[in-house]
């Protein structure tokens, strides 16, 4: 065999070779097309997903916006709300410490209605002694008399600040009843 052929047989398995490699990568390329499509279809629906989650971005930040002014008014007006409410238990607190101081009142002059019998048989026996010292002495009539009037505005006072009180309770009722119709009023609620 000469040496022309042998070059021709080699360049003709070469060829051979370069069109079997060149049907592998026409293959290779359709695939490659193939996936090309899918590739651009996954991406044009990535797209698609990100312009949602874009809106549902701007939703939820419009809605937490929202939310945080509501949120913001709420908390401005249970503030509002709480110190009112301090505002209003000051003002039992007040209420009910005059009612006690009435109330304690009214007992003393129970007690002191109740110790108003002792308080004649005291003054009956302090004006047989009195009488007595008079009649006896000068001396001990003057100190008895002293003792007289000394218990006399002991026991007189207490009763003073009786007979005040419940015409005082009256008022307190009525100021209190004025309060809770304006509280009523206020609130919306029916009297």
């Amino acid at each position: 065999m000469s040496a022309g052929m042998m070059i021709e047989l080699l360049v003709a398995f070469l060829l051979v070779l370069t069109i079997g490699y060149c049907i592998t990568l026409n293959r290779r390329l359709k695939r490659l097309r193939n996936d090309e499509e899918a590739l651009r279809a996954t991406i044009a629906e990535l797209i698609t997903a990100t312009e949602i989650a874009e809106r549902a971005i701007l939703g939820l930040k419009a809605t937490a916006g929202d939310c945080d002014k509501n949120l913001s008014h709420r908390l401005m007006e249970a503030e509002r709300l709480a110190s009112e409410l301090q505002y209003y238990v000051s003002q039992g607190e007040g209420v009910v410490g005059r009612l006690v101081k009435i109330s304690d009142a009214v007992r003393g002059g129970a007690v002191a209605a109740a110790a108003e019998p002792q308080k004649l048989a005291a003054h009956a026996a302090l004006d047989r002694d009195v009488e007595y010292d008079r009649v006896n002495s000068g001396y001990r009539g003057v100190s008895a008399h002293a003792h007289y009037e000394a218990m006399e505005r002991e026991q007189s006072a207490p009763l003073v600040e009786a007979v005040e009180k419940p015409r005082n309770l009256k008022d307190v009722a009525a100021a209190t009843s004025e309060r809770l119709m304006a509280i009523r009023q206020k609130r919306g609620v029916a009297a």
